[in-house]
């Protein structure tokens, strides 16, 4: 299965907190395929994200995790973002700046552009892959949220990555502050300005510097289900990796259990805003 849901025992927010990178099911077909070693195929993934939010269904919401790594198919993308150069038979269109850097659907590259093949793949092979993981990933997400609106009458995807410090802290030389945390709306396109201040809020309660929409304003996923105009709202969160993780080793930190437990306690705040009814309806 290229997914797992788990649903909460009672449904208690119109929230949903999603992994779709943190898989770390590597195919031996594909680890057979590839130049890389074990260890650098990995550095793509947003490693253990999946367990610093486990808690989600305990909160009362579904929680919607990839069990496919990024490496092999993105979930983040198009399903269409296919990279002429790794493909045969694609035919190059309209340029493509996530495809051009050899991370469309079916990733060229991993972390720091390190090719993932020896050589090409063939048509048929990619989309199989998207058949059999992309399509039921997002079958499954477009449910949720259709059931969520359902319920509630608004739904609220929590889309849940990790960032490499190094390149979190290149990006902020010569500003005030490093984030820890960021928060990605689409520059207010993809969720309301209300719900995204309240989410801030709860990561800056505990002591964490946030900063939204750089260097990281959201991909497909929040391109595609942020519609607050249609009672859907999509905010997109990055971590820092070193906050809870070695990742020169792909090692938990000792004190993981503590960020673990914040990171509940976030949760359960952002699961907050998502109970009764009077959240907000639209874009403003």
């Amino acid at each position: 299965m290229p997914y797992r849901l788990i649903r909460p025992e009672t449904l208690k927010s119109a929230v949903v907190f999603a992994s779709p990178h943190s898989g770390r099911y590597y195919p031996a077909a594909f680890l057979a395929a590839s130049q890389l070693d074990a260890m650098t195929i990995r550095s793509s993934e947003d490693a253990f994200v999946d367990l610093l939010i486990e808690d989600a269904p305990r909160l009362g919401a579904p929680l919607l995790l990839g069990n496919v790594p990024r490496a092999f198919v993105d979930f983040n993308r198009s399903h269409d973002e296919l990279d002429p150069a790794l493909v045969e038979g694609v035919r190059r269109v309209a340029h493509n700046p996530r495809v051009t850097s050899g991370l469309g659907v079916i990733p060229r590259v991993v972390a720091n552009g390190r090719a993932i093949y020896r050589g090409k793949l063939s048509l048929e092979e990619a989309h199989e892959r998207i058949n059999a993981c992309w399509h039921p990933y997002h079958t499954a997400l477009e449910e949720l949220l259709r059931a969520q609106r359902a319920a509630f009458g608004k739904a609220i995807l929590i889309d849940c990555h990790s960032m490499p410090h190094e390149a979190i802290a290149g990006s902020s030389r010569g500003k005030r502050f490093t984030p820890e945390v960021v928060l990605g709306d689409r520059f207010g396109a993809s969720a309301h300005s209300d719900i995204v201040a309240q989410i801030e809020t709860a990561f800056r309660a505990e002591g964490l510097r946030v900063s939204r929409n750089t260097p990281f304003a959201g991909a497909y996923i929040t391109q595609q289900y942020g519609r607050p105009g249609h009672h859907q709202h999509c905010v997109q969160v990055e971590l820092d990796r070193s906050l809870y993780m070695d990742e020169a080793r792909l090692e938990l930190k000792p004190d993981f259990a503590a960020i673990q437990r914040m990171m509940s306690r976030i949760m359960a705040k952002i699961v907050d805003i998502g109970r009764g009814t009077d959240l907000p309806v639209a874009a403003e």
